[in-house]
């Protein structure tokens, strides 16, 4: 481990070294470039230089035991520059696990009602709504592909992108079925129903990263439509995709040309077949190596949000909060925190064990 901290750490320096160079910026591609590695670079590095510091403090107080005058605040730091380095040896171990290549992208969010007909739909959109304040708190963007309403102002399904920087490391936990408990407004005998959601978290895919043979694809047009009539295009500006190999099929009709329609309908198919390829891939890898947080179970149900008691928990992490209200106006940061926390946790004892 030793050997690779000082790598990355000859790196770093090689990339500062090159960043201060008036030269390297004739060519905008190379600073982004070195940017990009910078940013990845920082943490790890800082906490390797933090620990090297804490070790030469170890060794000065060590030495300064033996001057009677310094004995007791020379063991005070010792003692503490001891716990800083087992700390800092922990946080080490985190920061070199394998990245997930995936993590920085933009995301495509699907969310279909389950489960509990129009209270399932309205469901759907309170989560909509969710992510959507929890982007703009981010300052993200988000645009939404396709929607399917219902006429009481539910959601049957849509499907939106959310951009912004590490906007898949943040989400990608989201992914699953979840359960609410609620009075529906419908419901006149103020009877608890239960309802479900299913929620998909896709990274944003490049052509350069997954690639699709056009053969492979079948366009239809059709014209765009929404409950009551709203948003009705008098021309077939919404587009179909559908994949033969797979019988995937993807819509988009937000855009108000076709060719816009199309363009984005392509990159949801790259995104869902992408996700479908990962999936295959790790159906193959054994039960006790598969992460307990992560997309390994993302078809069971991860979360319950129970609105008589203003309780939300997320049932892979045993996690329970009494601030549901909060939680829906987009105040998520604790319960990713909690996902990301537990998930390194997972990966830590799996790449100890091997």
């Amino acid at each position: 481990m030793m050997e690779k901290l000082r790598s990355l750490d000859l790196h770093y320096a090689d990339v500062e070294a090159r960043l201060g160079a008036p030269e390297t910026y004739d060519d905008p591609a190379l600073v982004a470039k070195l940017n990009k590695e910078q940013r990845e670079l920082e943490p790890v590095v800082s906490a390797y230089r933090a620990w090297q510091r804490r070790r030469q403090d170890l060794a000065d107080a060590e030495a300064l035991m033996g001057d009677p005058d310094m004995k007791e605040l020379a063991q005070e730091e010792f003692h503490q520059a001891r716990e800083d380095i087992a700390r800092l040896e922990e946080e080490i171990k985190v920061l070199l696990l394998p990245r997930d290549p995936n993590d920085d992208k933009n995301v495509i969010v699907e969310i279909r009602a389950g489960v509990g007909g129009e209270e399932a739909a309205l469901f759907a959109h309170s989560l909509f709504r969710m992510y959507s304040m929890y982007a703009d708190a981010r300052r993200w963007k988000v645009e939404v592909d396709s929607v399917n309403e219902t006429e009481l102002g539910g959601i049957k399904e849509i499907c939106f992108t959310i951009e912004g920087d590490g906007a898949y490391s943040r989400l990608k936990f989201e992914s699953g079925v979840h359960r609410v408990q609620r009075v529906p407004e419908t419901e006149s005998g103020g009877r608890i129903h239960t309802s479900t959601a299913t929620v998909a978290v896709l990274p944003e895919v490049d052509e350069v990263d997954f690639e699709l043979n056009p053969a492979d694809i079948e366009m239809q047009v059709f014209r765009s439509s929404g409950a009551g009539g709203q948003h009705i295009n008098k021309t077939s500006s919404a587009v179909r995709l559908i994949h033969k190999p797979t019988g995937t099929v993807v819509e988009c009709q937000q855009e108000r040309s076709q060719f816009q329609n199309r363009d984005k309908a392509m990159q949801i198919l790259r995104s869902r077949l992408y996700e479908a390829k990962v999936q295959e891939q790790e159906e193959a890898v054994t039960a006790e190596r598969r992460s307990q947080v992560g997309t390994g179970m993302r078809n069971e149900r991860i979360r319950t949000y129970n609105f008589p008691q203003g309780r939300l928990t997320d049932h892979r992490i045993g996690l329970t909060l009494y601030k549901l209200e909060s939680v829906m106006d987009g105040n998520l940061d604790e319960i990713i925190d909690a996902l990301v926390t537990a998930d390194q946790a997972e990966r830590l004892k799996n790449s100890e064990q091997n």
